[in-house]
């Protein structure tokens, strides 16, 4: 059985209400996207973010002088998702988490969440970001 990831989440705070936690064990199980058109469509959205934040929106064939027609409907499928957040979200980084507008018992009336997820051993590089100009 895997779930490892969301089995070690009901203790934490992102899914605790003032009530208690809401995702008890006994509720997560592992399926096939495959098998459930809203999970097919959540790996489509989740793909197209991590493909743009992954900077794969760059990559070429080799020996073409232009990215391939999956590259672009990929990275035209991502504007779209960044376009509806912004809607809901004007200016919203997609490289950064929502927050808790309004604070934590309003997290799961919010019409859109997301949530960065970050490496336990990620070290930040000022010399590879933007600099501001002044």
């Amino acid at each position: 059985m895997g779930g490892g990831i969301l089995l070690s989440m009901p203790g934490g705070k992102v899914f605790s209400t003032p009530g208690g936690n809401f995702l008890a064990i006994y509720n997560v199980a592992e399926v096939k996207s495959h098998d459930h058109v809203v999970l097919q469509c959540l790996d489509i959205v989740i793909g197209a973010i991590c493909f743009r934040l992954n900077d794969k929106h760059k990559i070429k064939q080799k020996g073409m002088n232009r990215r391939g027609n999956r590259t672009i409907a990929k990275e035209k499928l991502y504007k779209s998702i960044l376009r509806r957040i912004r809607d809901i979200y004007p200016n919203f980084n997609i490289g950064t988490t929502t927050g808790r507008k309004n604070g934590i018992e309003y997290t799961w009336l919010h019409p859109y969440r997301h949530w960065r997820f970050i490496p336990s051993d990620y070290k930040y590089d000022k010399l590879r970001t933007k600099q501001k100009t002044p």
